[in-house]
């Protein structure tokens, strides 16, 4: 302790204090070095980088105040959503009742109070996009999605990890089938097709007005199908056309023999007329059903929206993957909508068979030519008149100068506005089809494969150089552009006209989807209604033009710029649009049970009846009815409530005549006349 003690007095000897050391040095200024200067400070980079951006004054652009207009409508729509569902279901109704009135009530409420009940057994039949499909086995950037929805449902992964949901979603390029590694399945019960994604319905409406009357899970069925595939490769590799047999087989067995009414949307129509040739058709090929299969198991076929001859919106989807919408969101921002999207999707539905089942169907026969098209009297102008009382409703409103002169749609395709209304005589064609596709690549991106990456600029140029194509030569044209999708769904559909049905040709399952080459089944007491909606101004026609080159880009695009003369003319931002349902023509719609199947043809040999069933298109009258319950878009018409009535009173055991028969407020009747189709 002494030494301790020690040592630390000896060391407060040594360290001077504070004190001391300020005393001494103020006393004797004489031994301190003279203050220096300080140093200036060295010149900061980022702070006259800073300084330099404060000075700039950023420039708000168009973009941005679409971002943000587009992101304030979505924030409040859906402030309003949890609002509406938050309250207690009073509240809303007592809204809606104060601002649109009393409400109606839903058509299985109504029907259900005037006695109706369930009788013949419903199998619904969706459509493309609609049905959910979940993932059974994938690549490793999916291991944890073991049985998740991929398609359908909140669509997550398409923003967590887009490139791996694309390969997952995509089919083989030469099979058309699953690529190795790889296994999407689509959902099995109601719940595939009753909601597409969250808030939005498909099947749910329809579904919940049935079970208003006494349906459920025992006498409902949906027939679930992965609408990628083509419709004999679902059989092949899911056996769902024999599923959906058995299951019609069974629900008529435990129905007390009642029948069933099979109610398709959109391409399922198509899928359906393929499994009723199918059904007959002996196996292995075949269901093996026999010809009276159809008369013996099915009273009513309901096809609503169903684009029987095809629709042009699906030549646009695979020429350069686009629509209306999606034109004009390419015109805002080219760059970046070819490269990180359209590529993209062009890879992955170039590989959906499914897609080419929709490609229009008879030629310029049916869709028109040069100079002529069935709707060419169209008026864009007019204002439909909701009365149902009457068969047809004329159009009314004055005619435009454009369409005065009459609208060329039979050009499905034209390179340029000017193209589109010129006299054929004056239009100088070079032929494309034998053309040389060039050494010199027009598209030199790898990454995302299209066979536009394989096609050199004398082949692009060859194809613009044609200027106009009708329905005929827009076939010869895909082939051109894209052999190797063609060849394969070559082998699965066609879309001509059959000179002679009894040809053996025919047996073949290319065949069995489209009307215009196969008969209707040997079942005179079926009735086949069409049941779509009218009054949207839906895809005809459309205006293209040369894409700028890139290093990755599709060279052919909708010119978003071409426009009509006024407000009233047919032609907007590159598309030419007439009657329709916003996604199918009426021409497509309608046709068939208008004319083709209209009575005994060779198309319809034994006779089946059949009924056209139109619904005016009316927007909701405001934010509260949602979509509302009269429209007659493409998808929305599943909620529209008379479209519903009409398929609850057949369910129930009505006949088409017992509700209507005929409801049509199109010129369906006038333009099918101007068809010279042998029947």
């Amino acid at each position: 302790m002494p030494g301790a003690r020690r040592r630390k007095g000896g060391s407060d000897t040594k360290k001077p204090q504070s004190g001391e050391a300020s005393s001494s040095s103020s006393a004797s200024p004489s031994f301190n070095k003279p203050d220096k200067p300080p140093a200036p400070p060295l010149p900061d980079k980022n702070y006259n980088i800073q300084k330099r951006n404060e000075n700039v004054v950023k420039k708000w652009s168009c973009i941005d105040s679409c971002c943000w207009f587009v992101g304030f409508i979505c924030c409040f729509w859906w402030f309003l959503l949890f609002l509406y569902n938050a309250m207690p279901a009073s509240i809303p109704q007592y809204v809606t009742e104060a601002i649109t009135g009393p409400l109606a009530d839903p058509p299985g409420l109504k029907l259900h109070k005037q006695g109706f009940v369930a009788k013949h057994p419903v199998v619904f039949v969706p459509g493309i996009v609609t049905g959910g499909l979940e993932l059974w086995e994938g690549h490793q950037c999916a291991d944890d999605l073991f049985r998740m929805r991929l398609w359908g449902g909140t669509f997550g992964d398409v923003y967590k990890r887009p490139l791996c949901w694309l390969e997952h979603m995509s089919l083989d390029n030469e099979t058309g089938l699953d690529p190795p590694g790889i296994r999407i399945r689509p959902v099995s019960g109601l719940v595939a097709a009753d909601y597409f994604a969250a808030g939005y319905f498909v099947w749910a409406v329809l579904i919940a007005n049935l079970a208003r009357i006494g349906y459920e899970e025992k006498n409902m069925y949906m027939a679930a199908y992965d609408w990628r595939l083509s419709f004999q490769n679902s059989e092949v590799r899911d056996q769902t056309l024999s599923r959906i047999k058995s299951n019609i087989e069974l629900m008529v067995a435990t129905n007390g023999g009642n029948k069933v009414v099979v109610i398709p949307h959109s391409m399922g129509v198509l899928y359906f007329l393929h499994f009723m040739k199918w059904v007959e058709a002996p196996a292995p090929v075949g269901g093996g059903g026999g010809s009276n299969w159809c008369a013996n198991h099915i009273k009513a076929i309901m096809n609503i929206g169903g684009p029987f001859l095809g629709v042009p919106k699906a030549v646009t989807g695979l020429f350069s993957s686009e629509a209306r919408d999606i034109a004009f969101a390419r015109a805002l921002a080219p760059g970046r909508v070819d490269f990180q999207t359209l590529q993209h999707i062009m890879r992955m539905t170039r590989t959906w068979d499914s897609t080419m089942s929709m490609l229009p169907k008879g030629g310029d026969t049916i869709w028109g030519d040069l100079d002529w098209s069935p709707e060419e009297d169209y008026k864009c102008s007019v204002q439909k008149l909701m009365n149902n009382d009457s068969e047809i409703v004329g159009q009314t409103g004055e005619e435009s100068s454009e369409n005065a002169n009459c609208v060329k749609y039979g050009r499905m395709i034209s390179f340029g506005k000017d193209l589109a209304q010129e006299s054929s005589s004056k239009i100088q064609r070079m032929e494309f089809r034998d053309a040389h596709k060039g050494n010199n690549l027009a598209n030199t991106c790898r990454d995302v494969w299209t066979e536009y990456c394989d096609m050199g600029i004398g082949g692009v140029k060859a194809v613009a150089d044609y200027k106009v194509y009708t329905a005929d030569s827009i076939l010869d044209m895909l082939h051109y552009v894209a052999p190797k999708m063609m060849k394969r769904g070559g082998s699965h559909f066609s879309y001509g006209i059959a000179d002679n049905l009894d040809d053996k040709k025919y047996e073949h399952y290319k065949y069995w989807s489209n009307p215009l080459e196969t008969k209707l089944p040997n079942a005179p007491e079926v009735e086949i209604f069409s049941m779509y909606g009218v009054g949207i101004p839906t895809e005809r026609a459309y205006v293209y033009k040369l894409s700028s080159a890139a290093e990755c880009y599709i060279p052919f695009q909708i010119d978003s710029s071409a426009e009509g003369e006024n407000e009233e003319s047919c032609l907007h931002g590159g598309v030419y649009s007439v009657d329709g349902d916003e996604t199918i023509p009426v021409l497509s719609a309608g046709y068939m049970c208008a004319k083709g199947w209209r009575g005994k043809t060779r198309f319809n040999p034994s006779g089946i009846r059949t009924y056209i069933r139109e619904y005016v298109h009316a927007p909701p009258a405001n934010l509260l009815e949602g979509r509302g319950t009269q429209s007659g878009a493409h998808v929305d018409i599943m909620g529209n409530f008379a479209l519903i009535e009409d398929i609850i009173r057949v369910a129930a055991g009505a006949m088409g005549e017992d509700i209507g028969g005929d409801k049509v407020h199109s010129d369906i009747f006038k333009w099918s006349e101007k068809i010279n189709l042998d029947l």
